[in-house]
Order: structure tokens, then C-alpha cells, then sequence
């Protein structure tokens, strides 16, 4: 079972914040430029416990490797049969 940690009190207890960066702690955001403000925040914290994300995986390709995929047929082409048009 994990443990629920509070990280905006850990935030709070931690440093001294302006009373605006301190109202966004303790109730949350209220319109979308806080809640990035308060993602920031967030942030900051994470690197004050040096708690590291995971790197995301490499997923980009080149046009060449979609060119011999599509040559060794590891896509499905649609077709017509595959759509159903309205009798109209």
C-alpha cells in the first residue's frame, strides 16, 4: 500500500512563499494559469525531494523505416470495402 503524501504542506513547511503562491497551496487552483502556476509548484517540490521521472521512451521514427514497414506489409491499408457510405 502506498503512502497519500501531502506535498503542498511539505512545500509549505518547507520555504517561505508569497501570499499569492501561498493561497495556491493551501486552496488549490481556480482558473488554468494557477493550475500551471501550482504545476510549477509542484515541481519545485519534486526537485527539493530529488525525485526523478522516468525518461520517456523513444518513439519517433524515420520516413525510411515507415517506407520498409509499409513494404513488409505491417500496416493494414484500407480499402473502399472497409467504409459503409449513407444511401442518400
Amino acid at each position: 500500500m502506498t503512502e497519500k503524501i501531502d506535498w503542498k504542506q511539505e512545500l509549505l513547511d518547507s520555504a517561505k512563499f508569497n501570499a499569492k503562491q501561498e493561497k495556491l497551496l493551501k486552496h488549490g487552483a481556480k482558473s488554468l494559469a494557477q493550475s500551471w502556476h501550482l504545476g510549477a509548484l509542484y515541481t519545485r517540490w519534486k526537485k527539493l525531494k530529488g525525485i526523478k521521472e522516468k525518461p520517456l521512451p523513444n518513439l519517433q521514427s524515420s520516413f525510411i523505416d515507415w517506407e520498409r514497414r509499409l513494404m513488409r506489409g505491417d500496416f493494414y491499408l484500407l480499402t473502399e470495402e472497409d467504409f459503409t457510405y449513407p444511401d442518400w
